[in-house]
C-alpha cells in the first residue's frame, strides 16, 4: 500500500469508537523503511488539513486492522495526544 493510499482513510479509535480524522503524515525508521508512527491533526473534520490544534501521534503496533476504507487503532486518545 502507497502512502497516498493510506492518507484517504479514516482512522477509527476501536475502544471509544471515535472518529480520529486523516492521516497526514509518518514517521518510518530510516534504516529499515518501516512505518513507526501515523499522525492524525486534531480536530480534522473531512480533508480540512489546516485547522490544526494538536496532532495524535499513534505508534505503528497500535494499528489493529487497515480495511478498504477505514483504519482501526487501539489507543489512549490522552496518551497519543500531543501538541
Amino acid at each position: 500500500m502507497r502512502l497516498s493510499e493510506l492518507k484517504y482513510k479514516e482512522v477509527i479509535n476501536e475502544c471509544t469508537c471515535k472518529k480520529l480524522g486523516y492521516i497526514m503524515d509518518v514517521n518510518f525508521n530510516q534504516t529499515t523503511g518501516q512505518i513507526c508512527e501515523v499522525i492524525i491533526p486534531e480536530g480534522c473534520k473531512g480533508f480540512n488539513f489546516f485547522s490544526k490544534d494538536g496532532e495524535y501521534i499513534i505508534p505503528y503496533k497500535c494499528i489493529r486492522q487497515i480495511g478498504p476504507d477505514i483504519v482501526l487503532v487501539e489507543v489512549d486518545e490522552k496518551a497519543v495526544l500531543k501538541g
